[in-house]
C-alpha cells in the first residue's frame, strides 16, 4: 500500500490557471504532473533542468524573438544552412 501525502501550496492564480490547462491538454492531473517532477527531481538529485540567469545576449536573443516580425524566415532547412555557409566568420 502507497501512503500519500498531502501538499498546500500558494501560487499566482494566473500561472496556476495556465499551467493547469497545460496539464489538462497533456491529459495530466496537477496530482499526476506532480508526481512526474517530484520523481524527476528524485531521479536528477535536484532540479531536472538548468535554473540559471541569462547573460546579456541570451537575453538580447530572447528579446528579439519576442518581435517575430523581425526575424528571419527559412523555407528549408538546406536555406538555411547555405545562409550560414554564406555568413562570414
Amino acid at each position: 500500500m502507497v501512503r500519500r501525502g498531502y501538499l498546500s501550496v500558494r501560487l499566482d492564480e494566473n500561472l496556476m490557471n495556465e499551467v493547469h490547462a497545460i496539464f489538462s491538454h497533456l491529459g495530466l492531473s496537477t496530482g499526476d504532473a506532480l508526481t512526474v517532477i517530484y520523481n524527476q527531481v528524485k531521479i536528477h538529485q535536484g532540479l531536472p533542468f538548468d535554473v540559471k540567469i541569462p547573460n546579456k545576449e541570451t537575453i538580447a536573443a530572447m528579446r528579439e524573438g519576442e518581435n517575430p516580425e523581425k526575424l528571419q524566415r527559412f523555407d528549408s532547412i538546406d536555406e538555411i544552412f547555405r545562409h550560414w555557409d554564406a555568413e562570414p566568420t
